[in-house]
């Protein structure tokens, strides 16, 4: 296989994974805001440190207000992360390699692009965000799908899977952290009952909440949810879940050690570490450490199949 192959489809798997999860999150923020009392709105400012573009924001906005993180998030063409630019990249990744992946796929990722811009005032908009943002989800779900019923499952195919699970374990750790970090202003007294609604919208943000009370067979508390989301073997968006399924397609192709070890040095310390227990800056510092981690097993991906950078 081409380097370049490798490459595209890969980015093709973490750009459409990167869209999904911005919406899952633009979603669960919507929904805490109608359960929260009236006069009392999360903050929006989180999210867009979850993306790491604070600085790229304020360079273009005055202040963190709904309709300004909305359209940053949704549809900026400045902003490399928001669901537009992803799906973007997405669709030209795809291009370049479309006599390697299905037809189907192919056309539905460029249909999925041009609906997400022509649509984009919908999603604008408070009345049409909610269906925008739920089309997005379908969408990429529904090609993940039709991805893995009808491509080789070859090593091109386990390229797509490491850009879509090391995409998903990096935006999972970004949502926990955002969630587990000053989205209601619980210092208010008059907060502290919602506090657990907090929780709730963590889990569907990853719709993780029916799973959760599956596997857990507890009402939803800090330290439960924490223990589901890095350590269940069983949840498909939990840290442990992505980071077994990463190490599976790396052992199907060579020279992957470096990264496996790794691997095993993360999983290691997920499993051994209390996150139930945690205050939230050494939660923090951790979740820090695992996304350092992640961005190590992909520079050893990227140094032992793509193309040096120009």
């Amino acid at each position: 296989m081409l380097s370049r192959v490798a490459e595209n489809i890969y980015w093709v798997g973490r750009y459409l994974e990167r869209a999904e999860n911005t919406a899952r999150l633009l979603a669960a923020n919507a929904t805490l805001h109608l359960d929260l009392p009236r006069g009392i709105t999360p903050a929006w400012e989180p999210l867009i440190a979850m993306a790491g573009a604070q600085d790229l924001f304020e360079a273009q906005h005055s202040d963190y207000s709904e309709p300004e993180v909305i359209r940053f998030m949704l549809g900026s063409e400045q902003n490399p992360s928001s669901i537009l630019s992803s799906l973007r990249a997405a669709r030209e990744n795809a291009r370049t390699i479309r006599d390697y992946m299905p037809r189907e796929a192919w056309e539905l990722i460029n249909k999925h692009h041009l609906d997400a811009g022509e649509r984009l005032d919908e999603g604008l908009s408070k009345r049409g965000r909610h269906e925008y943002l739920k089309r997005i989800i379908l969408t990429t779900q529904t090609l993940n799908g039709m991805l893995a019923g009808t491509m080789n499952h070859d090593q091109g195919y386990h390229f797509l899977l490491l850009g879509r699970n090391i995409e998903r374990a990096d935006m999972t750790t970004r949502i926990i952290d955002v969630r587990t970090d000053g989205l209601l202003p619980l210092e208010n007294s008059g907060l502290q009952a919602f506090e657990t609604l907090q929780w709730v919208s963590l889990l569907r943000s990853l719709s993780a909440y029916q799973m959760y009370r599956r596997s857990m067979q507890a009402r939803v508390r800090r330290g439960d949810v924490l223990l589901f989301l890095f350590q269940s073997a069983d949840f498909p968006r939990s840290i442990r879940h992505n980071l077994c399924n990463i190490e599976r397609s790396l052992k199907t192709l060579p020279n992957h050690e470096s990264a496996i070890r790794i691997l095993y040095q993360a999983k290691s310390r997920i499993l051994s570490t209390p996150v139930e227990k945690m205050p939230c800056a050494p939660l923090h510092h951790f979740i820090d450490q695992v996304q350092i981690a992640l961005d190590r097993v992909h520079d050893e991906i990227s140094s032992a199949w793509f193309l040096p950078p120009h």
